[in-house]
């Protein structure tokens, strides 16, 4: 009995042994070694075996995978703007140099932080707010480069820093966007005015060439009255009729007048200006008589 139980006994001995001896290390991280308290190795994924009863400890695990730091940074431009700037930095452990990572550096997203802040207020204040716009991208490259340079003496990686957001101050936010705004009322104004200007100029451009076709009308319709006329008295005298020039025009005359008094009354006009003297249509016959002799 005593044998069996010093058979479990020692079995059990050995487990622990075995247990205590057999560690694993997950994908993608790495196992710090250490013996009595001194640096022996590292320790890539899979299963490993180390000396018993803690005369190797695992010191740490190291994680490979790329990891993410968010940073707010508050500076003042060039302008005397005071922004705040959001920065994502994307960094990792170099598997080259994981002793260092872990050994020469306690706090890297502190690090890496401090480094950032002043990469960044060393430059931001070259640049106004506006170029802080526009440059964001090469400002987040030469950042990162600094940081980068300054973090693989302690075993990491930087492998991105961007700029995820410029955000000034409240006041002079809402400043820009009313300078802005005041901008776009200004050339709505003028696109307006021009649009008014277009309209007169083509209102007025309209207006003269129909008083000019009218013109043109009045005078070939005048023109053709002459022409009926001048051909009227040829015919008549042609027929030897045995009258004179101003006989046969005189003629003419009261029949164009009579003519004209029937259109006018089929117009519908009610109002009719004649001659305030007896000799007026005479007057006009002396006018027709010149422009005829004239032609």
């Amino acid at each position: 009995m005593f044998a069996l139980f010093f058979i479990f006994f020692l079995l059990f001995i050995i487990l622990i042994v075995i247990g205590s001896t057999l560690y694993v290390v997950r994908q993608q991280s790495v196992a710090i070694i250490e013996r009595f308290g001194r640096y022996q190795g590292v320790a890539s994924s899979g299963i490993h075996v180390r000396m018993p009863f803690g005369i190797d400890k695992i010191a740490a695990r190291i994680q490979l995978r790329l990891l993410q730091s968010e940073i707010v940074v508050e500076t003042k431009t060039k302008d005397n703007v005071f922004v705040t700037l959001n920065i994502a930095t994307q960094y990792r452990v170099n598997e080259l140099n994981v002793t260092d990572a872990y050994y020469k550096l306690m706090r890297p997203e502190a690090q890496i932080k401090s480094y950032i802040e002043d990469a960044l207020r060393s430059s931001v204040p070259k640049l106004t707010l506006d170029e802080l716009f526009e440059k964001k991208d090469e400002i987040a490259l030469e950042v990162q480069h600094q940081v980068a340079e300054e973090m693989s003496t302690y075993g990491y990686l930087i492998v991105k820093t961007l700029i995820t957001k410029v955000e000034p101050d409240a006041e002079v936010k809402q400043s820009m966007n009313e300078i802005n705004a005041a901008q776009r009322k200004r050339v709505a104004a003028q696109e307006l005015a021009n649009a008014d200007k277009i309209k007169i100029v083509t209102a007025a451009e309209a207006e003269a060439e129909k008083d000019r076709l009218h013109g043109v009308g009045i005078a070939q319709q005048r023109k053709a009255i002459v022409d009926g006329l001048a051909e009227s008295i040829q015919e008549l005298k042609l027929a030897n009729v045995g009258m004179t020039e101003e006989q046969i025009m005189s003629i003419l005359l009261t029949n164009q007048y009579l003519d004209t008094l029937n259109q006018f009354a089929a117009a519908g006009n009610q109002t009719l200006f004649l001659p305030s003297k007896p000799d007026g249509v005479e007057d006009i016959r002396t006018q027709v008589l010149s422009a005829l002799k004239a032609k």
